[in-house]
């Protein structure tokens, strides 16, 4: 079974653009990095030399062999005690210098990754800090198709038939993108942000019952497509039933949150039954989202202005 990214996955593919070669590396033991963007993880991954808030990947060029060379015996060991705390997953030595042979024999003995790479400490620091940007952020695949209307980004959720395909290709003809189809790919690049994409293979396509596969771009051009968007909306499409019509609020709509990736996202379900215009409800969901991210709220200026109207009665009797 996989147990997830190690430094020696890295290591075997920038070992040409580093430099970087294994002086202590046993893959099996070596520990897993973290998601890049985990919330409860303030210190980075990757970054010179920090015993304070310790980075997980630890880089140690000239100015901190000057410094390891500078103290006593005593002064270090307890480096060697600080540097491999619990957190640290892999030491990475710069600049072509050799590591010092008590860095060497702690690593094995700890099982930790010890690197050396000919490129210096910044480069060697904004690769890893790239490659780690792009394959350790938490991922998922979610069925529906992803939108971007009036600048929303909107996954169309809903069981296979419900119409999320005709409604994006009609939504698509009113002049918004689309994101993804069937499989949109999401992630978190921030602790409170999920963003999406289409599978390589499955840009520009949209498949419609009936019609087959569209190539959107090709039909609608440029504008019609969006590369990649930030996740605000989910609206689920569900078959209006008599169960349904019972939970449905007339007031507020069907609104709740659905946890993707740890972030909770707004989240409104929309009967669907033969008449009903789903682009046009999907525009008018987009809108009043909008309006309620700027403090609006229709329900709430409704009944305000019934509590004027009944107040205003009250004066006149």
């Amino acid at each position: 079974m996989d147990r997830g990214p190690t430094l020696a996955n890295f290591c075997d593919r920038l070992t040409d653009e580093l430099g970087l070669q294994a002086v202590v590396l046993d893959r099996g033991q070596a520990p897993v990095l973290p998601a890049a963007n985990a919330a409860a993880d303030p210190p980075t991954l990757v970054g010179h030399l920090n015993l304070i808030q310790a980075n997980r990947i630890q880089i140690l060029g000239q100015t901190e062999l000057d410094f390891w060379k500078a103290q006593d015996e005593a002064g270090r060991a307890d480096l060697l005690d600080r540097l491999f705390g619990d957190r640290l997953c892999g030491v990475i030595v710069t600049d072509g210098l050799s590591p010092p042979e008590p860095l060497v024999d702690r690593a094995r003995a700890a099982g930790i990754p010890l690197l050396s790479a000919t490129a210096g400490s910044e480069l060697v620091i904004r690769t890893l800090r790239r490659s780690f940007s792009h394959d350790l952020v938490a991922r998922t695949v979610q069925h529906g198709v992803f939108m971007d209307v009036l600048g929303v980004g909107v996954l169309v959720s809903g069981a296979s038939g419900a119409g999320k395909s005709e409604m994006a290709l009609e939504l698509v003809s009113r002049g918004h993108s689309l994101v993804a189809d069937d499989a949109p790919e999401l992630w978190r690049p921030l602790p409170d942000a999920i963003e999406g994409s289409a599978p390589d293979i499955l840009q520009d396509f949209l498949e419609v019952g009936g019609l087959g596969v569209l190539n959107i771009r090709r039909m609608y051009g440029d504008a019609a497509i969006r590369q990649r968007k930030r996740l605000q909306l989910i609206i689920h499409l569900e078959p209006l039933t008599s169960a349904l019509r019972e939970q449905l609020d007339r007031l507020n709509g069907n609104l709740s949150t659905t946890e993707i990736l740890g972030v909770e996202i707004d989240t409104m379900t929309l009967p669907v039954a033969p008449g009903r215009n789903l682009a046009v409800l999907t525009e008018a969901a987009v809108r009043n989202f909008l309006l309620a991210q700027r403090g609006y709220n229709a329900t709430t200026d409704l009944m305000a202005r019934q509590q004027r109207a009944m107040e205003g009665d009250g004066e006149c009797d």
